[in-house]
């Protein structure tokens, strides 16, 4: 089992969603978080060095069985990403394995509980 963190852009949620939905992933937590990366880099404003707004991002937590590692990646890759190349601030895809998961309302345990 693995924990799929993907942090994407707030206007490509719903084709994201759309998209793993027709892929047949349809259990995702959505979250609203803040940051920046590489598409903000310090300046300096004279003579200080100013530190870059944050910017709103949409984050997805996504547990999956092994098998849907590869799918639930390229999906999210192939509709979050701008134009053909993509471009800096597209977001990223972290991948964790998940120990185990547990659903509260049977007890079930491990990759049925998925």
């Amino acid at each position: 089992m693995k924990m799929i963190t993907a942090i994407i852009q707030e206007e490509k949620l719903d084709a994201v969603r759309e998209a793993l939905i027709e892929a047949e992933i349809t259990r995702i937590t959505v979250s609203r978080v803040s940051g920046h990366g590489r598409e903000m880099e310090e300046e300096i404003y004279r003579g200080q060095v100013v530190v870059p707004n944050l910017l709103p991002r949409i984050r997805l937590d996504i547990a999956v069985n092994d098998a849907f590692v590869d799918i639930t990646v390229d999906t999210i890759i192939k509709t979050a990403r701008s134009g053909s190349d993509g471009i800096v601030g597209d977001g990223k895809i972290f991948i964790m394995p998940l120990e185990e998961c547990i659903r509260i309302r049977t007890n079930e345990r491990g990759g049925t509980a998925i």
